[in-house]
């Protein structure tokens, strides 16, 4: 079965998407470091929504590749040391992963509430673990769609 064109461009959408909002994260810490509050307020709030429509596509995408290939995931095409190394990168992307909604949403809360003390306690924890996420997000895409099959052999 053929695969739509619409499903074989979400990959790179959710690269972009990665990409976008690492830039929104360090440019919103470029912002509250320099007392830019509402401007620090804007990117914060648009890099959740740029990983929220990530999640979105992601989603979509590996449902979509499963519907029409019976696998929901694409194979790395790395083979050695690199094969390694990607799914190091691979393995601590997906566990932290898992948290950065939990952390986004519980920053976005304490900023709602006007608790910042809070708020600055917890970017400690969420701001790294967030950037980490978003940066290795496109350097899996990066990988696993941009090598050469066997590269690293």
């Amino acid at each position: 079965m053929n695969v739509p064109g619409w499903v074989l461009v979400l990959p790179h959408v959710n690269g972009s998407l990665n990409a976008l909002s690492l830039v929104l994260l360090l440019g919103g810490f470029a912002l509250i470091r320099n007392g830019r509050v509402q401007a620090h307020k804007r990117s914060m709030l648009s890099a959740f929504a740029a990983s929220t429509i990530f999640l979105a596509c992601y989603l979509i995408y590996h449902f979509a590749l499963h519907h029409y290939t019976g696998s929901g995931s694409r194979a790395f095409p790395g083979t050695g040391v690199v094969r390694g190394v990607y799914l190091t990168i691979l393995i601590s992307h997906i566990v932290l992963a898992f948290f950065v909604p939990i952390l986004a949403l519980r920053m976005i809360y304490l900023a709602v509430k006007g608790r910042f003390a809070s708020h600055k306690r917890w970017a400690v924890v969420a701001f790294p673990v967030w950037v980490y996420v978003s940066a290795t997000g496109v350097i899996i895409y990066a990988m696993l769609y941009h090598l050469p099959a066997g590269w690293g052999s």
